[in-house]
Order: C-alpha cells, then sequence, then structure tokens
C-alpha cells in the first residue's frame, strides 16, 4: 500500500493546480485521474476545444462581414472537417503533453485509475494501469476532492445513438450534420451552435424558458439575440419544451410542446445541453463524513474543507458556479489549508464569459441580484455605438454597464456584450476586488482607440461627463 501526504482525485484544472502547488511547497503529493492524460473537461472536451472551434467560427464571420459590408470579396469557404479535428485534437494534445512534462518534473506521482473511497483515509485504486501499486489502494493524511461534473442527459432524451450529443459528442465532430437541433439555451448550447452554424449546418434551438442564457443580465442577452435570429435564421423556440425523441433512420424525430414551435420535426442530429451534474457518486463517499446536497455537491466550507477532517472539495463538485478559474483559485486554497496557512475563498468577483459572437461577460453584482437583495445601486451604461474602435470594426451592438454603490461611489458590478468582452471583463474584475470608486476607472488613461476605453467611458457616463455622448446625471 502506498502512503502519500496528499492526494488529489481528478485531473482536472482544479485537480492539476493543487497537485503543482502542493508538490511545489514540499508535500509529497499522488494524483489520481482516471484518464492517460492531464486536464480534465476543461482541457479535453469543454472550454480548450469549444474556443479552438469558436476561433474558426469567428474568422469565417469576419469574412462573411468583409464581403457584405467592405466589398471585399472571397470565395465560399470549403470546409476539410477532419483538417478542423485534427487541428483542435492538436491543440488539446499539446496542452495536456505539457501538464504531464509539468507534473513529472514536480514529482508528482500520477496513478491512473479510478479512485473510490474506503474510508477517510484510504483509496482504492480500480483499474489495469501499471502506475497503480501493488495493493491497490493508497493511504492519505488528507485528499482534495476534484472530480468535476459531466454533462446531464434526460433519460427521457439518452436513447443510445451518437445521433443525440452531448457537449463531449458535439466537440468530437464527426461531420457537420445539415439539420442540427440545440436543446437548451444557456452558454454551451449557443457556443457549439455557433460553431455548427459557421461551419455550414441550419441550426434551431429550442428553450424552455422566456430568454436565452437564463440568469444572465436582459440588456446583455438583447444584442446577441438579435445576432443568432440572424446566424440561426429565426430559428430560436422559446418558452418551447422537447416532449420526446425517436430515432427514424438516420434522423431523430423531435416532438415539440410550446407556443413558439409545436408538432413534430426531423433533424439529423441533436445536441442536448441542458446543464451539467457533478460527479460525486460511485467514488464512496458514503463511506467518509463527506455531506452530498440533493444536487450532488459536495458541501464545504470558505476553507474548502468538508465535514470529514481529512478531504477537501474544489471545482465542480464543491457547488457552482462551474467555472474552471473558480477551480484553480479553490485549489491555493484548499493546499494553503492543507500546510496548515490561514486562507479561504473569498471573492467578491468570479468573472463569467460566454463565448459566443458577441460575447457576454460580466463580474461582481448582477442588476437581477441587486433587485433580487433589496440593493440600492446606480447604473451607468455606455453604447458602444458611440465608440469609435467599434465602428471602425463595425460592431456597434454593444455595450459596457458599471453598477455603482450610489453612497460610496465604489464599483459593485460591470457586465458588457460584444467582441472580446471576455478579455476586457478582467479589468473590472480587478476594480471590484481592489474596491475601486468609479472616479478610478474614469480617471485612469486608456488606449485610443479601443474597446476597453468603454470601460472608462461608463464610468464618465455616471458623472455626467462622457465625451462621445450626451446623458447628463440625474
Amino acid at each position: 500500500m502506498t502512503h502519500a501526504q496528499l492526494v488529489v482525485l481528478g485531473g482536472g484544472p482544479g485537480g492539476y493546480a493543487a497537485a503543482f502547488l502542493a508538490a511545489d511547497e514540499g508535500l509529497d503529493v499522488v494524483l489520481v485521474e482516471s484518464e492517460g492524460r492531464l486536464g480534465g473537461t476543461c482541457l479535453l472536451r469543454g472550454c480548450i476545444p469549444s474556443k479552438a472551434l469558436l476561433h474558426v467560427a469567428r474568422v469565417i464571420s469576419e469574412v462573411d462581414e468583409l464581403r457584405a459590408d467592405w466589398g471585399v470579396e472571397y470565395s465560399a469557404p470549403k470546409i476539410e472537417i477532419d483538417k478542423v479535428r485534427a487541428r483542435k485534437d492538436k491543440v488539446i494534445t499539446t496542452l495536456s503533453a505539457g501538464l504531464g512534462q509539468l507534473a513529472k518534473r514536480r514529482n508528482v506521482r500520477m496513478i491512473q485509475a479510478k479512485g473510490v473511497l474506503e474510508d477517510s483515509t484510504t483509496l482504492r485504486l480500480e483499474g489495469s494501469d501499471p502506475s497503480i501499486p501493488e495493493g491497490g489502494k493508497v493511504t492519505f493524511d488528507h485528499l482534495i476532492l476534484a472530480t468535476g461534473s459531466v454533462p446531464a442527459m434526460p433519460a427521457v432524451f439518452d436513447l443510445g445513438s451518437d445521433r443525440i450529443m452531448d457537449s463531449t459528442g458535439a466537440l468530437r465532430l464527426q461531420d457537420v450534420p445539415p439539420r442540427l437541433l440545440v436543446i437548451g439555451g444557456g452558454y454551451i448550447g449557443l457556443e457549439m451552435g455557433t460553431v455548427y452554424a459557421h461551419l455550414g449546418s441550419q441550426v434551431s434551438v429550442v428553450e424552455l424558458t422566456a430568454g436565452l442564457l437564463p440568469g444572465a443580465d436582459r440588456d446583455l442577452v438583447r444584442p446577441l439575440h438579435k445576432r443568432l435570429n440572424g446566424l440561426f435564421g429565426d430559428r430560436i423556440y422559446l418558452e418551447t419544451k422537447v416532449g420526446s425523441l425517436g430515432l427514424q433512420g438516420n434522423e431523430v424525430e423531435v416532438a415539440f410542446e410550446g407556443p413558439a414551435k409545436y408538432g413534430v420535426e426531423r433533424y439529423d442530429r441533436v445536441l442536448v445541453s441542458v446543464g451539467r451534474r457533478p460527479v460525486s457518486r460511485g467514488i464512496g463517499l458514503e463511506n467518509t463524513l463527506v455531506q452530498v446536497d440533493e444536487r450532488g455537491f459536495v458541501a464545504c466550507d470558505r476553507n474548502q474543507r468538508t465535514a470529514d477532517p481529512h478531504i477537501l472539495a474544489i471545482g465542480d463538485v464543491a457547488g457552482e458556479p462551474m467555472l474552471a478559474h473558480k477551480a484553480s483559485h479553490e485549489a491555493k486554497v484548499a493546499v494553503e489549508v492543507v500546510l496548515g496557512k490561514p486562507a479561504e475563498f473569498d471573492k467578491l468577483a468570479i468573472p463569467a464569459v460566454v463565448f459566443t459572437d458577441p460575447e457576454i461577460a460580466w463580474a461582481g453584482l448582477t442588476e437581477d441580484q441587486a433587485k433580487r437583495e433589496g440593493r440600492a445601486v446606480e447604473i451607468a451604461t455606455y453604447p458602444w455605438a458611440a465608440s469609435g474602435r467599434a465602428q471602425a470594426l463595425g460592431r456597434v451592438e454593444g455595450l459596457t454597464k458599471w453598477l455603482v454603490d450610489p453612497e460610496t461611489e465604489r464599483v459593485l458590478g460591470c457586465g458588457m456584450v460584444g467582441p472580446g468582452a471576455g478579455e476586457l471583463i478582467a479589468e473590472a474584475v480587478l476594480a471590484i476586488e481592489m474596491g475601486c470608486e468609479v472616479r478610478d476607472i474614469s480617471e485612469a488613461v486608456h488606449p485610443h482607440p479601443t474597446l476597453s476605453e468603454t470601460l472608462m467611458n461608463a464610468g464618465e457616463v455616471f458623472f455626467g461627463t462622457a465625451t462621445e455622448i450626451y446623458k447628463p446625471r440625474r
């Protein structure tokens, strides 16, 4: 039986970050991962491959904009799907191989196996890989649970056919289906729908609620919805339910129930994108003191400690938001707690980005959250139509908005929609975490002409001093 000071169960962005930091701090670390390579969902079948494909989609879109608006002519693109898939896979392989080398250089002992907890200090290793030690078990002083999440697939949709895909199946990019239905108007469904639409599929989206991206700021969603209507050909069906799926040869028959669409229609493939669920079952948590809620999330405190003194939890399995950057920061907290340092996860702003076109990004307090909590805020919004850079790009649909405390004038939240919003939101995160006042942003010199200026300009709107628009402060 092998013993380690720290075992990390799961090799995703939270797991490998925890293992690497712990090793750097001198701990003896074993990392247990059921796959043969590091990266987890984010790298192997999530964030990274989807963003690689979204880059292809964005380039195709920009060429279309040149042809439509600037009189620059190109021939129609020819999609060689095998090469697209190979390039996407090369990105994954390169990054994952790099992580493997970093693990070796840090002397992190990697074991390819499924880990099942027998008790609070013993992990049983299931598999046939030669990295599994004799006896098939590893004991530990502490364990960091970083098992992540998997796509949710309702039983009624799980017909055992690859024509009904989850996000993992969609990223395999087996072909470009002539007709694709996306069930779910969340960020994963819209991102993958965008990719397939630009590659040549006729994409339809069905969403049970009254709007795309439920929970996101409606001011931010509105420009995206308008652009997606053009991309998808007005085939976005809101407040509509999919009653059933059925296989008819090489097609999927879909029964719709709702005001936007009713009846039966056939598609070549269907992407089911209705959320993700944490991986907390089948790993022996019932043999420990760890507590799991009704949704499958592991209960832990701000130190990432669970109810079991030997076990900490990070990432998707530890609760929402299910974001890779949240997992990696929780990893740092968990390792410092294991080392006996005073650390806790106490963030004012965890940025969220939807990598559609236009991108949507927000951080800190949202307008809906402020209303629910009865918090007084002032909102300052700057339309990108007043931005010289946005005009030059031909992308004037965007906006930037700050939520400001009316008494202290501290910035509490920020949201934006437009090309590159995911890159721009980092400034807002820093401002919120630093407790900046809106004047700190409005008086910081921003480069011209850039979209980053819109953060400064929205601050000027708060004071009624924005140069490019006339909107005196009330």
